[in-house]
Formats: structure tokens, sequence, C-alpha cells
């Protein structure tokens, strides 16, 4: 029975790295001075979406998880966990920032201040489930230890709205692709955390519809040559990101049925048209040389992962990595150098 099993050991995190979630602050004076006259009537509507809670019901633990998990093992038990981790982290994350925005935007911007808890509020409930399934492999995070201890990234308030904008969106996509596979193959539904994906992916959407408001309510950050730059450059770190990311942790896609490197395409084109809404420009997926660059910094990065792991000194190890780094460096400056699609000129047009 699992009310037997021995209480979760706290799980020392893993190490910060490029690619783990970061924790982020911001200027809030800048944050509380924004002018959302231009999308007020949008964000209104959003709110009282908020404050209707339509998923308050749907994270709460049935009698599926009321087992032993102690039939996952080896691989497959430990990419799950991290996945779990990495994901618990990330909610964590956006908990934070948004409790912190809330706090600091009461007198300056109420409105602002109230979405903000009310998106801090889902963050919370994300990450405690996640938690508690972590408890389920008898692992726990101190949540409260990780906020002393994690390093803080400061991030102008333009370039908060672009990063959690795609953000919430790509998660939307990660979640809502994953739950549609397990429909169609539910024999690779090993645990019954895949069955909350979809309640899941509407939270994600609505923040991101938020922040949508939020950017699109900031003319300078869609309407010149300097936010066309910025967004590509911030889609294309979010993709990078991922596609690093998923080819790290492949093994936990394999185990769910489906293949890392579609997986990845399949989020990364739909983010990128979906951030056409939002943003001035969008990437050129459908260039020749867009995935197979992505994907050929993936490889690198494996290889920077393996060269890690060696047990050979840290200057070996640094002058084994330097051509792997400036290859994916690269790869990358050749990929942001493709040419954008403009989406203001389609906006009519953009699904």
């Amino acid at each position: 029975m699992v009310n037997s099993l021995p209480k979760p050991q706290t799980k020392i995190p893993s190490q910060e790295t490029v690619l783990t979630p970061r924790f982020y602050t911001t200027d809030f004076e800048t944050a509380g001075n924004l002018d959302l006259s231009a999308q007020e009537t949008e964000l209104q509507a959003m709110l009282a979406e908020m404050r209707a809670d339509y998923n308050r019901h749907h994270f709460v633990r049935d009698e599926a998880f009321e087992k032993s998990w102690e039939h996952i093992e080896g691989e497959a038990r430990e990419a799950f966990i991290d996945y779990l981790e990495r994901s618990c982290i990330s909610e964590f994350s956006g908990f934070l920032l948004f409790k912190e925005l809330s706090r600091k935007l009461k007198n300056p911007s109420p409105l602002l201040a109230e979405i903000f808890q009310l998106m801090a509020r889902d963050e919370a409930r994300h990450a405690g489930f996640l938690n508690k399934a972590m408890g389920d492999f008898q692992l726990s995070l101190d949540l409260g230890n990780v906020t002393k201890t994690r390093t803080y990234t400061f991030f102008p308030i333009e370039w908060v709205l672009y990063s959690v904008y795609l953000s919430e969106k790509i998660g939307y996509w990660r979640y809502i692709i994953i739950y549609r596979h397990l429909e169609k193959h539910p024999e690779n539904q090993f645990y019954p955390i895949f069955r909350y994906f979809e309640s899941w992916c509407q939270d994600e959407n609505r923040h991101g519809d938020i922040f949508k408001a939020l950017l699109r309510s900031q003319p300078q950050l869609w309407n010149n040559w300097k936010a066309r730059l910025w967004s590509r450059f911030f889609l294309l770190s979010v993709f990078a990101t991922h596609t690093l990311t998923v080819h790290e942790r492949s093994r936990f896609y394999n185990s769910l049925g489906l293949d890392a490197t579609d997986f990845d395409v399949q989020v990364v084109r739909n983010t990128n048209e979906t951030a056409g809404r939002a943003f001035p420009v969008m990437l050129n997926t459908e260039h020749p040389q867009f995935f197979p660059r992505l994907q050929r910094c993936a490889g690198y990065n494996l290889q920077i992962a393996e060269i890690s792991r060696s047990s050979q000194p840290k200057l070996v190890k640094l002058i084994r990595k330097l051509p792997l780094i400036t290859a994916i460096v690269w790869n990358l400056l050749l990929i942001y150098l493709i040419k954008p699609i403009d989406t203001e000129v389609l906006r009519g047009t953009v699904r």
C-alpha cells in the first residue's frame, strides 16, 4: 500500500546550467508604469476569466495515484523524475516572479497586480501538484530552500514580456501534444499525471494570452526594427533551449512512445506560428537549414555533456568543449540570419 512507503526524501536540486529553468527578477517600477490602455478591455476580460478559475477542481489527485510506483525502474524512473523536477522548478519560478510583481504593483497598477496574483495561484498549484508526484517516487523538493539558494537573473520588463509569453505558449504546445499523443496511445501513459495535461495547457494558454495583450499594449515592442530583432532573438533562444533540452532527455520522450526529434519539431513549429499573433516577426521554420542546424546544435550539446561526465582534468574538458561551443554559437547565428517572416504584414491572416 502507498501509505506504508517511507516518507519522501528531500531531493537536492540538479545543478544550474544554461539549460535549467531560471529564477527571474525585473524592474518593478517600470512594470507599474506601463500604459495598458490599448489592451485594457482585453485584459479586463481575461481577468474575469482568471477570477472564475475554471480549473480549480482539475488538479485534485484521485485514486489512480494511490499505489506504489516502484515498478518504474532504472533509466525510465530517472528520466521521469528529472522531468518532474525541471517542470516543478519552472512552475515555481513563474510563481515567484508573478507573486513579486503582484505585491509590487498593488498601488501603481491594481489591474496588473490582481492578474499576476491569479497567475501566481495557478503556477503554485502546478508546482505543488508536480512536487506531490515526485513524492510518489520517494522524493520531494524543498521549494522554500530553493527560493533562498537559487540564482536570480535580472530581466528588464520588456524582456520578461517577450520571454514569459513564449514560455507559456511553448508550455501549451508541449502539454497538448503529449496529451493528444497519449489519448491515441494509452498504453504509454505509465503515470496518471498525464491525464491532467489538458487542464494544464489551458492555464498555460490563458497566461500566454495575457502576456500577448501586455506585449501588444506596448507599441515599442512590436512596431520598429529593434522589436523585430529582439523578437527573433527570443524566439531563437527559446527554440534552441527547447531543442537542446528535449534531445538531452530523449529517454523520457521515448518512454511515452514519442520520438524526441519529431516532438521538438512539432512544438517549435506550432509555437512559432502562435507567436506570429503577438510578435512582429516569426522565424522561417520551413527554411531547409532551420531544423538541421538546430539539431546539429543538440548533437554538439550531447557531446559537451559527455565530456562533462568524463574524469578528465577541468582544463582538458574545457579545451575539448570550446570547438563544440563555438559550433553551437555559429549555427545559431546562421539560423538567426535566416530572413524572418513579417507578421505585421500578415496580421489579418496569421492564425
